[in-house]
């Protein structure tokens, strides 16, 4: 297992876990998190799923990455949709949560999907999609500031 504190501005945000880690021939782990309403909708948790794939996929040497998320929690469907994980279908009654098995959803992503990270991919993503300004570039990034390559400063 591989936890994670999430910080935002100097406090605690949220936590992230690497959990079911397996080795051999499958090389695989699942990502589970949670974060603190007042800082949901920043862009903290894709940014902090994002990294920590990552470091599965480049550090600690994984192939696959999964999320299972309950089919009604919409936010966090969301991260993994930003992140451009794949859905691979649903598992009925999978987890015990508030008293009853929940079905969940699986969202997956493979090393070779993220060949330059996937961290990377999602500020691609975000830079074709931001608003343009009348210099041509997005708001926050260092061409919306100087006029030069797209960079997030965040």
């Amino acid at each position: 297992m591989l936890p994670f504190v999430i910080e935002y501005r100097g406090r605690l945000a949220g936590q992230l876990t690497v959990a079911g880690i397996t080795w051999g021939s499958m090389c695989s782990g699942h990502v589970g998190y949670w974060v603190d309403e007042a800082i949901a909708g920043r862009g903290v948790m894709p940014a902090s799923v994002a990294l920590a794939v990552d470091h599965c996929f480049r550090t600690v040497g994984l192939h696959r990455v999964e999320v299972c998320i309950r089919p009604e929690n919409l936010p966090s469907r969301r991260v993994v949709e930003k992140l451009g994980f794949r859905e691979e279908g649903l598992r009925p009654r999978y987890l015990h949560i508030d008293g009853d098995w929940r079905d969940h959803l699986v969202f997956a992503l493979t090393a070779e999907e993220v060949p330059d990270g996937l961290l990377a991919r999602w500020h691609r993503a975000r830079a074709r999609s931001a608003p343009r300004n009348a210099e041509g570039g997005a708001p926050g990034t260092r061409q919306d500031i100087a006029g030069d390559t797209p960079r997030n400063t965040a």
